[in-house]
């Protein structure tokens, strides 16, 4: 078998090779959704990505006999760092052909450029951190996943734990496979008893006002930070970063599917954020280049989306244990069902969160997708 030989990134080149790779890996593969090649471009430009005012960065490629074989990302993120405590590096973007000798040459470069700028544990698949894309997909192959969530073949799990890494954390992904059905059977005293607790908190529920954002934007920072921050690798998000966020998703949101939660004099108590699955138009259009053509036919077949994801719920700690997070789900659910939606995910939830997993569980969830962070000494 030929050698295996790895190449640091170092220009943009190198960046639309690594993007381009997985059109080639996947290629007939029914349930991978191809990106739109311009915002996976985008994502490593340091003057466009506010993650890297804090972070630092190395791409590498695999070749094998002059063909590309194979992609990774090695990254240091400093506010990961400070607020762990820690001196941790994850890789991410790994892409692999069925390979073991490929694997390894991969996670050796990542190692050794995380272990070169001084850390002592590396952990991954994140793409960067966990407020991006994360784990390794090992179990729900057999459909495509979700705006923002993660695929990939089935072996990679082998070829990650055959160079030693060990399970870090799952996160699980429910779904709600009729929204409508799910809301009838939900049990009747739980509509009763969180619209009780609401009442009486003086909570009140509002959707997200987008002709008045940076307001909302205030809001939502107030919330984001302190909402997560007990969450297992929790990554606090600066300001520029949530700025950039909600910019971002702005164009994705149906705004009568973000929720604000409220005390009764303005103090915000919880978030709720679900999005139209936009995967399921990226895979009808075949993503690839955004222009001339490629946008235009996303947004066709955008009015055919029939999904959503509830990306984001979080309420803040003072006011959890009140029904705020119960009833988020059911808002989001009755609303995404009037507007005409037919299935409904919740992701990702982290396995050690007994509570929300059980809610949604009794809600009639089922728990449908697993991915698997790892982890390694160094």
């Amino acid at each position: 078998m030929s050698i295996v030989t790895i190449e640091r990134v170092t220009d943009k080149k190198g960046i639309m090779e690594l993007v381009k790779f997985p059109f080639k890996l996947y290629k007939g593969d029914p349930n991978w959704v191809p990106p739109f090649i311009e915002e996976r471009r985008d994502f490593f430009d340091p003057k466009k990505n506010p993650f890297f005012e804090h972070a630092r960065f190395q791409l590498f490629l695999a070749r094998r006999d002059g063909e590309l074989v194979g992609t990774i990302g090695a990254v240091v993120n400093d506010n990961q760092n400070s607020f762990h405590e820690e001196k941790s590096g994850a890789w991410g973007f790994f892409e692999c052909v069925n390979d073991q000798a490929v694997a390894d040459a991969l996670f050796d470069a990542a190692e050794a450029w995380v272990r070169g700028e001084g850390m002592t544990v590396i952990r991954g698949p994140l793409s960067f951190s966990t407020n991006d894309e994360v784990g390794t997909l090992i179990d729900g192959f057999d459909e495509p996943p979700m705006i923002m969530m993660t695929y990939n073949p089935r072996y990679y799990p082998a070829l990650i734990e055959g160079y030693n890494y060990v399970k870090a954390m799952d996160v699980y992904a429910w779904i709600s496979n009729d929204i409508e059905k799910t809301l009838e059977n939900a049990p009747a005293k739980l509509y009763r008893v969180t619209e009780k607790v609401m009442e009486k908190e003086g909570i009140r529920l509002r959707p997200l006002d987008k002709s008045n954002i940076e307001h909302e934007m205030e809001l939502i920072k107030k919330i984001y930070n302190s909402a997560w921050e007990k969450n297992w690798g929790f990554v606090p998000m600066t300001d520029h970063e949530i700025e950039h966020l909600v910019k971002s998703l702005l164009p994705m949101i149906d705004t009568r599917l973000v929720f604000l939660a409220l005390t009764a004099n303005g103090e915000p108590a919880g978030i709720s954020i679900t999005l139209p699955d936009l995967h399921q138009a990226l895979r009808w259009s075949g993503g690839g280049r955004m222009y001339p053509f490629g946008l235009l036919k996303f947004l066709w077949h955008k009015r055919k989306i029939n999904q959503t994801r509830l990306l984001i719920m979080g309420v803040v700690e003072k006011y959890r244990g009140r029904g705020v997070d119960a009833y988020f789900y059911l808002t989001s659910a009755a609303k995404a069902a009037e507007y005409g939606y037919k299935r409904m995910e919740g992701s990702w939830i982290l396995e050690t969160n007994t509570m929300m997993n059980r809610i949604v569980e009794r809600l009639g969830g089922e728990r449908y997708k697993t991915y698997r962070i790892y982890e390694k000494p160094l």
